[in-house]
């Protein structure tokens, strides 16, 4: 069935009303354009996100919306695609990383303050209706607690809350040790969020019309990184001695750092201590990041393990050009315990492999 005809059965609406339902029209255009076929489970996500849209513009009561998925099926399209479409300037999309750094930088500096959470948000979000909050997951039981608190806070705020996630409300913080103490975080979202799965035949960053402009996706994975590989991608040496760099208030590692483009090794970025933040404010400096030594993560402790989803995830969704290096396949690199470890392998696999197979471009 076209999508036009398919969105006027879910939605009820002839075509000619929808002058005043700008959501659904953008989906098809946007669809028809990069040659998507949309899945009943975006279909229905785009009908509840037209329905909240016109309650808002209306001056109506809204309900805030979870859309959860196993990765690639379109679910941070339909938030980018909705922020991009509702036709009023208070609004937010935010990443989980990005705003969860800020949130505990604002409530540390603020912390003598009786309500150090609310005048936080009141810097984060002044005058904001509509907060996108892009690939939400917890693990974390501190993290939890206060997530519990800025859900209240927003929703107390009458803020749309539109939450993308690859877990459903009764997967999040899954470590039995905490899953109990999150489940009134749980309730919550049961209560005041409509949960919609978004599903898809297929993991649609696989399809080459998903590449067209995105400069992460022009980025290698290059396996074992012979010295051939190196001089013709024109990769530093990384054997010298690490330099220092200031980031914040706080000293890192590195090899040598020239922007646009910064090198690091693996063990630099993902066996020390870094922090999201970090990621975060070196992306303002540096556009091209390469990160040579990925082991096999397998062997690798949960925590370093977890900051190199971190960093995967800012790089991905600040669309930083990435030259990764590792000694072996990808697919074999990725194996770990980590539980977002699919996120990463799905974004990752999304750069062009460079394999003794394969003759590397010199790149541009």
């Amino acid at each position: 069935m076209a999508v036009l005809a398919l969105l006027q059965r879910l939605l009820g609406k002839k075509t000619d009303a929808w002058g005043a339902s700008p959501i659904p029209a953008y989906f098809q255009k946007k669809a028809e354009q990069q040659g998507y076929t949309l899945s009943d489970g975006q279909i229905r996500a785009i009908t509840a996100l037209n329905r909240e849209a016109q309650h808002l513009l209306n001056g109506q009561a809204t309900r805030s919306l979870y859309l959860h998925g196993p990765v690639g099926r379109g679910k941070s399209w339909l938030l980018d695609g909705f922020f991009q479409a509702l036709p009023m300037a208070e609004k937010q999309r935010v990443h989980f990383h990005g705003f969860f750094a800020r949130l505990h930088q604002g409530m540390f500096v603020n912390r003598e303050h009786e309500d150090a959470l609310g005048v936080t948000l009141d810097r984060l979000l002044a005058g904001c209706r509509v907060l996108c909050f892009d690939e939400f997951h917890v693990h974390d039981i501190g993290d939890a607690m206060l997530i519990s608190r800025l859900f209240k806070a927003l929703f107390q705020r009458g803020v749309l809350v539109l939450v993308t996630s690859n877990y459903p409300p009764e997967g999040l913080l899954p470590n039995p040790l905490y899953h109990e103490r999150f489940k009134p975080v749980i309730d919550l979202i049961a209560a005041r969020m409509d949960v919609l799965e978004v599903s898809a035949p297929e993991d649609f960053r696989s399809l080459p019309q998903a590449h067209a402009q995105q400069r992460f996706t022009r980025g290698h994975y290059v396996w074992p990184g012979t010295s051939a590989q190196r001089e013709s991608l024109g990769v530093p040496a990384t054997n010298g001695p690490a330099q220092t760099l200031t980031v914040g208030n706080r000293q890192l590692l590195c090899r040598s750092h020239q922007a646009p483009t910064i090198l690091f090794t693996f063990n630099d970025l993902c066996e020390q201590l870094t922090a999201v933040m970090d990621y975060l404010l070196l992306c303002q400096d540096f556009d091209h990041w390469i990160i040579d030594g990925l082991p096999q993560l397998a062997e690798c402790p949960i925590a370093v393990q977890q900051r190199f989803i971190n960093l995967v995830d800012v790089l991905y969704d600040q669309d930083k050009h990435l030259t990764l290096i590792g000694h072996q396949p990808l697919d074999k690199s990725l194996e770990g315990q980590a539980i977002d470890l699919a996120r990463t392998a799905s974004r990752l696999h999304q750069l062009q492999t460079l394999c003794p197979q394969t003759a590397p471009e010199p790149l541009s």
